[in-house]
């Protein structure tokens, strides 16, 4: 085994400084595929029908990978999202990959 590796072995990592590192957080309400035509002639007071049923939750993404699902709510009226299910690393990492497969 190599110095380098051995000594990797022995310290101890400090994950605060991925703390700092900014992602963008957003929520995919629903999706729907139109032609440019009918894109073209939606105009104020359109509505635009999406995937998603009305109970059905949330994504929540982070850099555009899915990492959990929630629910909206209200708070000091604003708009919020309360999370209800959290995937798991190893789905997160797998989404991840598939991120970065799709941007190439």
């Amino acid at each position: 085994m190599s110095s380098a590796i051995a000594a990797a072995k022995d310290t101890e990592v400090n994950l605060d400084v991925l703390f700092d590192v900014p992602v963008t957080l957003s929520v995919e309400v629903g999706r729907t595929q139109m032609t440019l035509g009918e894109l073209l002639e939606t105009q104020e007071g359109s509505v635009v029908t999406l995937s998603r049923l009305v109970d059905e939750p949330l994504d929540i993404l982070v850099n555009n990978a899915p990492i959990a699902q929630g629910v909206v709510v209200m708070q000091d009226n604003k708009f919020g999202i309360q999370i209800t299910d959290i995937i798991s690393p190893q789905e997160r990492a797998q989404n991840l990959g598939e991120t970065e497969e799709a941007a190439d």
